[in-house]
């Protein structure tokens, strides 16, 4: 057999490495199922399809392609946690009163509340919570942690409260919103259950630099989903007075800054830098084709 060309050599390795990290998400996938299957009422299966556990997986693995798939084990769960409590808020609440009680309890689980066995959003959050425990560096940074769901969870909050009154922010407070789509409490999480001490003692710059990173997730979400969100009633950039062209305009300038604070960061803590721009360039491909949610 002739050996390859230089050009099919590297499409090979190339393919091999992609093959893997796929092989990384299907481990991951199956976590998710698990997590699914023991919270039913968390995850109907419209929205749900499993597509929406794989791509998560894909999301991921592809961030952190160096990790295993015990390593991955608390962003996947985290990052399918966003999504059922997104569900619940966005979707499911009717009232401020159904979405202050979501917010309450799940901060009561964070702080090491016993939640009601009716409230499985809080139990999931509490058992993802525990696993968390067990990492040599939560400990230290708990209150960052919870910080960090507490952000989510009132830009939730407020989105819901736009929505429900028909006010429409600019571009600029949406942005400032965008802890509501969850990425840094799932960064934090992940960098907390991984406990590398060299991210650990960067932990406020790529905390900033990961906001900035969802800002751009953001963004490019909403290019992806626009239709869909004028279907469901969400909020969306190209809804509040910003065009497709400005939209995209800010997504360069809001990737380039938070490239650039990557950047900085890769000095003292390559990984997690690689990690962020990764998450960039994953999404910038992923939202091309097709978005996260399924079907109602």
């Amino acid at each position: 057999m002739n050996a390859p060309t230089t050009e099919l050599g590297n499409e090979l390795a190339a393919a091999a490495e992609q093959g893997r990290i796929c092989g990384l998400a299907a481990s991951g996938q199956r976590d998710l199922n698990a997590a699914a299957a023991a919270y039913p009422e968390l995850f109907p299966a419209n929205p749900f399809d499993p597509a929406v556990f794989g791509t998560v997986a894909l999301a991921t693995a592809f961030g952190a392609p160096w990790c295993t798939r015990e390593q991955l084990r608390i962003a996947n769960l985290t990052a399918l946690w966003v999504f059922a409590v997104d569900w619940r808020v966005d979707y499911l609440a009717r009232t401020g009163a159904d979405v202050d009680r979501v917010v309450e309890r799940c901060l009561s689980a964070a702080d090491g509340g016993e939640p009601e066995d009716d409230d499985a959003l809080s139990r999931m959050l509490a058992a993802v919570r525990d696993e968390l425990a067990a990492a040599p560096a939560f400990a230290a940074h708990r209150p960052v942690w919870r910080e960090e769901l507490r952000r989510m969870l009132a830009a939730m909050r407020r989105e819901w409260e736009w929505k429900s009154t028909g006010a429409r922010p600019d571009l600029a407070q949406y942005l400032d919103n965008a802890d509501n789509f969850g990425s840094s409490w799932v960064n934090v999480s992940h960098w907390l259950s991984g406990g590398e001490p060299d991210a650990l003692a960067e932990l406020p710059r790529l905390i900033a630099a990961g906001r900035e990173v969802q800002q751009v997730l953001r963004l490019v979400n909403d290019l992806a989903t626009y239709r869909r969100d004028v279907e469901w009633g969400d909020l969306n950039a190209l809804l509040l007075g910003a065009d497709h062209d400005e939209v995209t305009r800010q997504i360069g300038k809001l990737a380039r800054q938070a490239l650039g604070s990557a950047e900085a960061l890769a000095g003292s803590c390559p990984r997690e830098a690689v990690y962020l721009s990764r998450q960039i360039g994953f999404s910038t491909g992923f939202y091309r084709l097709t978005d996260f949610w399924g079907a109602l």
